[in-house]
């Protein structure tokens, strides 16, 4: 008989439209943003299958996602309209409500890493800009140059729109989980909107519009238009669909309708339950995703 609450894990790289020369587009099995996603919830899952804790397995996760410059977080990351990497993230454990949240950070490799530093060793829950930067040398994580994080993928692409060509769209990615003890948490990180203003906040680091997890609900983790998700709350709003007896596939699902229908909004949510199998939807035409079966197998699709 299949244990519903299996340890399980989802992880997304991001909800958008392929460009001429992304691999994907071609057909290729490997695409880079695939490669990726599996890697990712290839480690949450081992950390899960050893008993650790889903707090721990989709920091795990994220960390993959934000080293891989395939992706829009930690190093190759969007850059902003004056050429420079601002990062977000955020992190939450279900089983507590603890959360924790970093928005606007120039000097860190690995945000999701800081924001669960935010949430266990201070008594706060965001910290943004030079704020965050002083917590992070406080707990001992070394400060890099913001030109560490910036690849010439995205140089190329920030001169590009700068000269008024369209930029590709690129997307947040996290992961949520599900532990042996049934708790949940989730977490999620990126470099937000090419050619933002700086100081601009979307919805990775705003707990409930971005991230969301609650043991007797359910996590969530989004990517896509920030200022549409923190709108509708869209991270609890699923989680409540699933605590009012939705799947998480429901959840997701109707979730990201009324992201389109009310508000125009594009973008993808990943969602699981305290019980069954994970869940997404996405109204763009890719969402890069892993998840976990029953077995431990992992599936990567775009």
């Amino acid at each position: 008989m299949q244990d519903h609450r299996a340890p399980a894990i989802i992880v997304h790289g991001g909800a958008g439209h392929l460009g001429a020369d992304d691999p994907a587009s071609s057909g290729l099995a490997d695409a880079p943003r695939l490669v990726g996603v599996r890697r990712a919830a290839e480690e949450g899952y081992r950390v899960l299958a050893q008993g650790g804790s889903a707090l721990v397995a989709v920091e795990a996760a994220v960390r993959i996602l934000e080293d891989d410059p395939t992706y829009n977080a930690g190093t190759g990351a969007v850059l902003n309209a004056v050429g420079e990497a601002e990062l977000d993230a955020s992190i939450m454990d279900g089983a507590t409500l603890r959360c924790g949240a970093v928005a606007v950070v120039r000097d860190v490799k690995n945000p999701v890493t800081l924001a669960r530093l935010v949430m266990e060793r201070s008594n706060h829950v965001l910290l943004a800009g030079p704020g965050a930067s002083l917590f992070a040398r406080e707990v001992g994580i070394p400060a890099i140059e913001n030109a560490a994080l910036v690849t010439p993928a995205q140089r190329a692409r920030y001169e590009a729109s700068r000269r008024g060509s369209p930029g590709t769209k690129t997307g947040t990615v996290g992961a949520v989980a599900r532990d042996r003890a049934g708790h949940l948490a989730a977490a999620t990180s990126t470099g937000g909107m090419a050619m933002k203003l700086p100081g601009r906040v979307g919805d990775t680091p705003i707990i409930g519009a971005g991230t969301y997890a609650d043991d007797r609900l359910a996590a969530a983790s989004g990517t896509g238009h920030g200022e549409r998700f923190i709108q509708l709350t869209v991270a609890r709003h699923a989680a409540d669909l699933v605590g009012r007896g939705a799947t998480a596939a429901e959840a997701a699902q109707a979730t990201i309708q009324e992201v389109g229908a009310r508000l125009d909004g594009e973008g993808g949510l990943i969602v699981l339950g305290p019980t069954g199998p994970a869940g997404f939807a996405f109204n763009t035409q890719v969402m890069a995703r892993a998840y976990s079966l029953p077995d431990g197998t992992i599936v990567a699709e775009l």
